[in-house]
């Protein structure tokens, strides 16, 4: 029987996550790990390097905590809605040194890529590639802004390619619908880079709304994305990517995001947030608590299921 890796949120964070680490807490517009984010902030790890193919919301509130030194990211903003406020107070000149957890901060070090850039990255990464090759920086700016993308001839001898180095965190954090207790993850629905941030990771947590047995997962090996091999702890925590959304599980919370643009726009307004709803709770079943049971109920999506496969019984 494989070993257990399950752990508390509080304990997989202060055992896995460090001081100076770069952190990937990925997750596309789905599967979003606010509450593992909460739970850096109220630990107060500090000097991070956060990458992320899409910075929203988790990673606003982590800035305006204090948690982070540099972003990597592909494109930032909160999707639908407007802009990130802690995150601009931290990077344009004339506000860069204001407001945030405990007074001053330093302006906030950026690294921009494209989307495809940033999926190459976490690939190469992943394949302990030197490099990943891609087309389509051409006729773009980003190389100007970004001397880490570079142009070099293709091998081949068809021509230019753009190249991006590897990313390999130190720390993957990944929101899932399951697990078993040794690690091993599944996932439906829409899926971002998950899987290539998780195996170009030193260490890996994955949260999930559900514990199951081994059983359940062997019965359906085709959603496992993350094998338990790569996984250092496993976390169980319902509701644990609220305001995101978990497909079959909960819906986006879009109320949520738009309330979001006010509260980042005002520094005393996001402080008194986080002061709230991230420092003030012990952990997300507080969080979900002070949620209520019926902002909790309208997020409940209606049943679709996908059917089933009979995988066939090897004699």
């Amino acid at each position: 029987m494989s070993t257990s890796k399950v752990a508390s949120m509080h304990d997989a964070v202060a055992d896995v996550v460090r001081d100076g680490d770069t952190v990937a807490i990925e997750g596309f517009t789905h599967l979003i790990g606010f509450s593992a984010g909460h739970e850096i902030i109220r630990q107060r790890k500090r000097d991070l390097t956060l990458a992320r193919m899409t910075p929203d919301l988790i990673y606003d509130q982590m800035i305006a905590a204090g948690c982070a030194r540099k972003l990597i990211f592909s494109w930032l903003g909160n999707p639908g809605v407007g802009g990130l406020g802690a995150i601009r107070r931290r990077i344009e000149p004339a506000t860069s040194a204001a407001g945030g957890a405990g007074g001053l901060l330093p302006r906030l070090e950026i690294e921009e890529y494209s989307h495809f850039g940033m999926v190459g990255r976490y690939t190469a990464g992943a394949a302990n590639l030197p490099f990943y090759p891609l087309r389509s920086y051409f006729e773009t700016d980003l190389p100007k802004a970004n001397p880490l993308i570079r142009e070099i001839e293709s091998p081949y001898g068809d021509g230019k390619v753009y190249a991006v180095p590897p990313l390999k965190p130190d720390v993957s954090i990944i929101h899932a619908q399951r697990a078993d207790a040794a690690g091993n993850t599944q996932v439906w629905g829409l899926l971002g880079c998950q899987k290539e941030a998780a195996f170009a990771a030193e260490r890996v947590i994955v949260v999930v709304e559900e514990l199951v047995d081994e059983s359940v997962v062997r019965a359906d090996p085709n959603r496992t994305i993350i094998p338990g091999l790569i996984v250092d702890a496993v976390v169980v925590e319902p509701f644990g990517a609220h305001p995101s959304y978990v497909q079959g599980t909960y819906d986006r919370d879009n109320r949520f995001y738009l309330d979001w643009d006010a509260i980042t726009r005002d520094e005393e307004a996001l402080q008194a947030w986080l002061g709230e709803w991230v420092y003030g709770l012990d952990g997300r079943a507080e969080y979900v608590e002070k949620l209520g049971p019926e902002r909790i109920a309208s997020l409940k999506p209606g049943s679709a299921p996908s059917g089933s496969v009979d995988y066939g019984e090897y004699r």
